[in-house]
């Protein structure tokens, strides 16, 4: 890849949806997208509505934010309020409501909350304010954990033990397997996450297509990646196969990356349990410190709460997370839960489904009609240059986000 305009070819998206409706047919076919990036992409550049009514995606739990469950938020307060600590965090987890507030609210209060946008600026913070403790709120799935573990590791050697990390690091198999035993939702295949798999490689889904028979595309997050991903799963219904391609090789590659694994293996060890938002607890799901590396484990340094918080009765996050809704089907989306006031993760969070679909205005499927032609495939290779599309309408409907960018000089 040279240029992110290649990923956003128009002659080449009317070619990949042409190939769409060819392998699709007249059945009907369903397939998640696990991570956040990726809804936010589907929905930026109009995917949703150019793909046949009878492809459809639906969002998964790959949001880091998102499954965050209350209780922790509570958790995380109740460590900002503790006299003499700084609580240091990404900026969208400061919204991020509890049952007592936000983080954002804490701070009005008089709690000293911070945002940084790494741990190692926490970690800079703590070495300025030898006098104070500081805590980072770590959360993500394994493609933020190597950065969390890398920050304990040099807290360590330079000898700085009054900073911590609250650790809500989680893992992307467990609410995977979570998904594909759940009873009410049916799906047909998996748009693999791009950022996650960088570390963790593709091998850990192989039980995706060998247990539960469902085809696995991992995924880059341009708008030709997302639809040359659509392609490799139609085909591999059309062929019969069942197994776990990369799309994404300009990136991924199938052992994952051998030093970031190294280094999550040397810090961090798998919890026994962990809640999840709308999915409840998980075995197995979660990362926390070694016995080792206690004195930088805020869980250990300070008292916490652990009360479990149901959510709202209005909000229908975990519903969400696991696609068995759409964000406009709850009852509270785009009336008393917006960007401005949150009920939910899934409107504060930049990878929330809920925000993906209120920012870019899908408040209800509204698909495009596009006009048929008999043009034949052309294969999608891993650089993601899918084959054949017609219809001025579709090119428009992919493009003009990034057109309008473009105009306005903003573009990537």
């Amino acid at each position: 890849m040279r240029f992110v305009d290649e990923y956003r070819d128009p002659v080449a998206a009317r070619r990949a949806l042409s190939e769409i409706r060819t392998l699709a047919g007249e059945r009907s076919v369903k397939f998640m997208e696990v991570c956040g990036g990726h809804t936010h992409t589907i929905y930026k550049h109009g995917i949703e509505q150019i793909l046949p009514a009878n492809v459809e995606l639906v969002h998964g739990p790959g949001c880091p934010v998102c499954v965050i469950p209350m209780g922790r938020v509570d958790d995380a307060i109740a460590v900002a309020e503790t006299p003499g600590v700084i609580f240091t965090t990404f900026g969208d987890m400061m919204r991020v409501p509890g049952g007592d507030g936000n983080l954002l609210q804490a701070k009005a209060r008089g709690a000293d909350v911070r945002m940084v946008y790494s741990p190692l600026d926490a970690l800079a913070i703590a070495r300025d304010n030898p006098e104070r403790q500081v805590v980072f709120f770590a959360v993500g799935f394994e493609t933020t954990a190597p950065s969390t573990a890398i920050t304990v590791l040099r807290a360590r050697d330079a000898g700085i033990t009054n900073f911590s990390v609250f650790c809500n690091h989680v893992t992307i198999v467990p609410p995977l397997k979570a998904i594909l035993d759940s009873p009410d939702l049916r799906l047909d295949g998996f748009i693999g996450p791009g950022h996650v798999s960088t570390v963790v490689g593709n091998r850990p889904y192989r039980f995706v297509p060998e247990r539960y028979g469902k085809p696995l595309v991992t995924a880059g997050f341009e708008p030709l990646d997302v639809l040359s991903a659509v392609v490799m799963l139609l085909r591999q219904l059309a062929d019969g196969r069942c197994e776990v391609e990369n799309q994404y090789s300009r990136v991924v590659r199938d052992e994952g990356n051998p030093r970031a694994l190294a280094v999550l293996a040397e810090v961090f060890e798998l919890r026994p349990h962990f809640e999840w938002r709308g999915l409840g607890f998980i075995a197995q799901s979660a990362l926390k410190l070694r016995a080792g590396l206690a004195l930088w484990d805020a869980e250990d340094r300070f008292d916490i709460p652990g009360v479990r918080v149901a959510d709202p009765k209005a909000c229908q996050c975990g519903e969400v997370l696991k696609g068995v809704i759409k964000p406009w089907e709850c009852k509270v989306f785009g009336t008393a839960c917006t960007p401005e006031t949150p009920i939910g993760t899934c409107m504060v969070s930049s990878e929330g489904a809920c925000a993906a679909y209120y920012n870019y205005g899908r408040l209800a499927r509204t698909p495009v009609v596009l006009s048929p032609s008999p043009v034949g495939p052309t294969p999608v290779g891993a650089a993601g240059s899918p084959g054949p599309v017609t219809s001025d309408t579709a090119e428009m409907a992919v493009c003009r986000v990034h057109l309008a960018a473009r105009s306005r000089g903003d573009d990537r």
